[in-house]
């Protein structure tokens, strides 16, 4: 017998029946007859239902051991379709390593108490699939890059400049100067797209917003990416492909893990490019609203609904993205920028053609009421062989939210920070 320890997962996949088998995992539930023990055993992979009989050496351990122990176990594996997961395990050893005291999330089910327990909660059957589809997320996101040959790149989190609005901005003491956290790394992303051409990032964004809606973070992951040579409508596309390449990649790595959340992927296998593409002045004419209306989560939402399918919102009023983006050369009260509106969650990307001409930069600055000394730096990219250049960001955990079925934004991240949540 090896005592060799192998996952849960890879003992549920043995071609033939009656294996011995040891591992190194925690108790997710325990219940006790007379004579017999039963265990449910979790590990990274997998559960097992684990039995223990009353004449076997692992008796006395069994009898001892509490949910959420950790443990060494050690036994025959066999097919038994009366078992949660169609193998049972008869056995033989039973290691306690880590006795758990009574563990505190059994009868308080509540989002508040679950919040305040997040670390405990975190190891959870109910998020830990949802933290395994985000890690594929990620890796989806660098494989689509690769193929792509992008180059990954980061940038400071301490900016002295801000590249949104200044009512988001988290201020803080940076050696005796004002700075903030950073919201965007797209102003230095267009100072290195100068030498690299192709670069997306991805990293922690910060905003100081108060909202308390189901998609909304204080931190959250942000994947943003800036591309030479690249105008709107080129943008838009290389978005729809970003997108369905991760349907795709979710779809094909995750069954297991989005079976165990419910998902139902009816709607994930029906994604296909081209997206519906709406411009922000027919949308107003779907809502009922008048010019300059800032549309909400709901409205975007209800767009999103009606259409059953991703939409890009598009050509927005100037005033009201940021100073950056391109004015329309064909409709001067607009920009080249887009978000992408996602069934169920709303805005999940937002993006535009950049300013590639000084003049227009520094109208632009005006216009918003900007410093123009603090972004001498960034008036310099277009006075060095500017180019046509675009870029947009993703916000991860919304996508995770859309993918996973996840019905608030909180549980899409392991240690949410919202407006009223610090810890732990």
């Amino acid at each position: 017998m090896s005592e060799k320890f192998i996952p849960i997962g890879r003992a549920l996949s043995l071609e033939s029946d009656e294996k011995h088998v040891s591992f190194r995992c925690w108790v997710h539930r325990k219940r006790g007859q007379k004579e017999l023990i039963f265990l449910i055993l979790r590990d990274s992979t997998g559960q097992i239902q684990a039995i223990i009989k009353k004449d076997s050496d692992a008796w006395k351990e069994a009898e001892k051991i509490t949910i959420e122990s950790s443990c060494e176990v050690t036994g025959k594996v066999k097919q038994d379709s009366r078992a949660p997961t169609g193998y049972e395990l008869q056995v033989s050893k039973l290691k306690i390593i880590g006795l758990s005291e009574a563990f505190p999330i059994q009868k308080d089910f509540s989002e508040e108490y679950l919040r305040k327990v997040r670390h405990l909660w975190v190891r959870s059957t109910k998020l830990v699939p949802i933290f395994k589809v985000r890690s594929k997320i990620f890796e989806a996101i660098r494989e689509f890059y690769t193929q792509k040959g992008y180059y990954e790149i980061q940038s400071p989190s301490f900016t002295k400049s801000a590249s949104e609005g200044g009512s988001t901005l988290f201020k803080v003491d940076y050696f005796g100067q004002s700075a903030y956290l950073t919201q965007s790394w797209q102003l230095y992303a267009e100072a290195l797209m100068f030498g690299l051409e192709k670069i997306y990032c991805i990293a922690p964004s910060f905003r100081a917003e108060k909202s308390r809606t189901r998609r909304h973070l204080a931190e959250y992951w942000h994947h943003e990416m800036e591309t030479a040579w690249m105008e709107f409508d080129e943008l838009l596309k290389f978005e729809e492909e970003l997108i369905t390449f991760i349907v795709e990649y979710i779809l094909q790595h995750c069954e297991k893990e989005l079976k165990e959340l419910g998902r139902d992927t009816s709607d994930l296998k029906k994604i296909k490019a081209p997206f519906i593409r709406m411009k922000y002045k027919e949308a107003l004419k779907r809502l009922g609203k008048s010019w300059g209306y800032d549309l909400t989560d709901e409205d975007e939402r209800k767009l999103v609904a009606d259409l059953g399918a991703p939409v890009f919102l598009t050509h927005f009023p100037r005033d009201m993205k940021a100073f950056y983006m391109k004015v329309d050369p064909h409709d001067k009260k607009v920009v080249l920028a887009g978000d992408l509106l996602i069934p169920g969650v709303g805005e999940t990307t937002g993006g535009s053609e950049r300013i590639s001409d000084e003049k227009e930069l520094k109208e632009s600055l005006k216009l918003f009421k900007l410093k123009t000394k603090d972004y001498d730096w960034y008036m310099d990219l277009r006075k060095y062989g500017s180019v046509p250049h675009s870029g947009f960001g993703l916000g991860v955990e919304r996508l995770v939210m859309w993918l996973t079925g996840t019905e608030h934004i909180m549980d899409t991240i392991p240690f949410p920070r919202t407006a009223d949540r610090l810890e732990p």
